[in-house]
């Protein structure tokens, strides 16, 4: 699918006859500011060309535009800019596949654009979507609660599309959490990865909002499930694809499969208990993420802080060597309540709300650090 979104008749003719017949291809009058409030409602095309003339900011416009749009889409440019600085700042440094100056021709449009149209042009880029992963050190101290909260603050927070991968195949939660119905499509597609084709996510993922996807499996305890490598590899990657976050909500003690899951995750993110054995086991996964080449940042968020009979906070930072980037207070009636209705905690608990607003921006931080690299080059994966 193809959408356009330009400021004049002239260009709207020079594409319409440079790209010729193209299939589903819409266009719309309007500049990147139309199409990021259009973006905002409707599902991310293929290929976009937004046109940025007379935008007083174009870099923060496309930034905008980033927030709205899947990691998959494919952007071209036009404006009233010449200068060469500025069409390799916005091809190289933002992460445009292609810029064109008006007025537009059709030669220059089918010489330029129509090669990413047509899906011959700079196809072999690593771009995607950032992956979180959520691990709880031991059962039972709110790892699931934790992914699921969080891949909601973030899209409520970024407007982005999000993705949450629940990998306990037997047993999990994601799904009873969200008051979500899963099918088997996921061990399948982990177990047997050549069935995995492109309607692979429209099978099994899950709507939970507008932006958020689940992706989960409530095999039967029974069940011999046995996940490759090439499986999980192959379901990120497609993730990565069509989601700006994905968290992925990750069995403990990391066997092979976990690992290579590690191994692509911008965060990790281990949740503890105010408990003796939580320490122990937050300082012997610490050391385990290390040891795999993890290239993710690793933090810890204690969930249950002030909780009776248990260890007070100042203990629990003395234990593992320095304070949780995040602290959950104890909730003990919300959190049941949630999981028992089928309803995310986060709508419901202001607590929780608080704490997990703190760690989106933890999560989020890394974008807004990196402003010289733009969003836009960050989230599509171009600009290095």
């Amino acid at each position: 699918m193809l959408m356009v979104f330009v400021s004049d008749e002239a260009s709207e003719a020079a594409i319409r006859g440079g790209l010729g017949d193209v299939l589903g291809m819409q266009i719309r009058r309007g500049t990147v500011r139309t199409a990021v409030k259009s973006l905002e409602k409707e599902v991310t095309p293929r290929i976009l060309i937004v046109d940025i003339s007379g935008v007083e900011d174009p870099f923060a416009a496309l930034d905008d535009l980033a927030s709205v749009c899947t990691p998959d889409v494919r952007v071209l440019v036009v404006g009233e800019r010449t200068e060469i600085g500025f069409y390799r700042d916005i091809t190289r440094n933002i992460g445009v596949h292609e810029y064109l100056h008006k007025p537009l021709t059709r030669d220059n449009v089918a010489r330029l654009f129509a090669p990413h149209v047509q899906g011959s042009g700079d196809v072999g880029q690593d771009r995607g979507g950032q992956v979180t992963v959520v691990c709880g050190v031991h059962g039972g101290v709110g790892a699931t609660t934790l992914a699921v909260n969080l891949g909601l603050s973030l899209e409520e927070a970024t407007r982005s599309h999000v993705a949450i991968l629940d990998l306990h195949l037997r047993g999990g939660t994601a799904a009873m959490m969200l008051g979500a119905r899963v099918t088997s499509g996921l061990r399948i597609a982990l177990e047997e990865p050549e069935r995995v084709d492109s309607l692979f996510l429209d099978r099994v993922a899950v709507p939970i909002g507008e932006r958020v996807r689940l992706i989960a499996a409530e095999e039967p305890m029974e069940a011999d499930t046995c996940p490759s490598e090439e499986g999980v590899r192959r379901v990120i990657d497609m993730l990565r694809q069509r989601f700006n976050h994905v968290v992925v909500d990750l069995p403990m003690p990391p066997g092979p499969v976990e690992k290579m899951v590690l191994q692509r995750a911008r965060h990790v993110v281990l949740v503890l208990g105010p408990d003796v054995a939580s320490i122990r086991d937050t300082v012997s996964l610490r050391k385990l993420v290390a040891t795999t080449g993890a290239p993710g940042r690793v933090m810890t968020v204690l969930n249950g802080s002030g909780r009776r009979g248990y260890l007070p906070d100042k203990l629990v930072a003395e234990g593992i060597g320095a304070a949780p980037e995040v602290v959950i207070p104890d909730l003990p009636r919300q959190l049941p309540r949630a999981a028992n209705l089928g309803r995310p905690a986060l709508r419901d608990s202001p607590p929780l709300r608080r704490a997990m607003s703190q760690l989106t921006q933890e999560i989020a931080a890394v974008r807004s650090a990196e402003r010289s690299r733009s969003l836009f080059s960050r989230l599509f994966g171009r600009g290095g």
